[in-house]
């Protein structure tokens, strides 16, 4: 595994590649960087060429400074970017939390470059959307965090402390063991980074502020489309999954994890693990 950075059109990007083969991307979400896949690296790298980045602004990877920075197309765009500086035309694609999000939108902007797409809880951005717009009271009382991080200045003093990461992998992780001191230490030295824990705050401000201050139109995806998604996940409800199909021309599927939470990929590796190789690998796409 190497760690290297390259830069896109608008960002540079750090990233660990790992393996030789078709493409593969694993994007990593909040609060997290490219460790979050770390159960996953050594064994999809002996299928694919892995390469597994910090997201615009964790770790690493270069932190623009104004909220408008991390607007939806513009995290899409590193990516469709990443797969062109890499010097390859598509990519095998996933994510999870954050980086689904971002992933939902790279496929659906950008449908040349993407073959298949992985999805690990988080929903299309169409669904979040709507359970907010039509005042979904269970949902909006598991995304209390969102209306938290809208507050000047203090989530940036909470965020990234050895505490803070403490408890939220105790809140919810559900299944294996907690990460160790040392892999504490690892995420605490990522959000000790210049502007790290300002920017990973300014993805839920641009995205709040999309929500309620602007139009969003995101295409249909059309390649075909595997959700991955842990039951126990306190911050977003199953029902948010329901309609998933609605939002895809091609072949989807979703798979549930009874016991699992919001880091499936995590609780449950080898499952997940499966999951992904099966997919990515499989000439044969699933059914809708």
């Amino acid at each position: 595994m190497e760690s290297k950075y390259i830069r896109t059109a608008r960002v540079k990007l750090h990233y660990v590649e790992a393996g030789k083969g078709p493409l593969l991307i694993l994007l990593h979400g909040f609060p997290e960087f490219w460790y979050s896949w770390r159960y996953q690296i050594d064994f999809l790298s002996q299928s694919f060429r892995l390469i597994v980045p910090d997201m615009r602004g964790y770790n690493l990877s270069e932190k623009p400074a104004k909220v408008e920075d991390y607007r939806m197309e513009l995290l899409a765009e590193d990516i469709a970017g990443l797969i062109e500086a890499l010097g390859e035309k598509e990519a095998f694609l996933a994510g999870h939390d954050w980086g689904a999000a971002v992933a939902w939108a790279t496929a659906a902007w950008y449908p040349t470059h993407i073959r298949k797409l992985a999805i690990l809880n988080v929903p299309h951005p169409a669904e979040m959307e709507r359970a907010f717009k039509t005042f979904n009271l269970r949902q909006w009382l598991r995304s209390w965090y969102i209306f938290f991080f809208q507050i000047p200045l203090l989530p940036e003093r909470i965020l990234g402390t050895r505490q803070f990461f403490e408890n939220a992998f105790r809140s919810f992780r559900t299944m294996g063991e907690m990460p160790s001191p040392s892999e504490l230490d690892l995420y605490v030295q990522a959000f000790s980074q210049d502007r790290a824990a300002q920017s990973a705050v300014a993805y839920y401000r641009a995205a709040f502020r999309s929500i309620f201050f602007a139009k969003n139109e995101m295409p249909l995806i059309s390649c075909p489309v595997l959700m991955l998604w842990g039951v126990q996940d306190k911050a977003l409800g199953k029902e948010l999954t329901f309609n998933t199909a609605a939002h895809c021309t091609g072949s989807c599927e979703v798979i549930y994890h009874e016991q699992a939470g919001h880091f499936v990929h995590q609780d449950d590796p080898q499952w997940v693990n499966h999951h992904l190789l099966e997919f990515f690998t499989n000439s044969v796409t699933y059914s809708t």
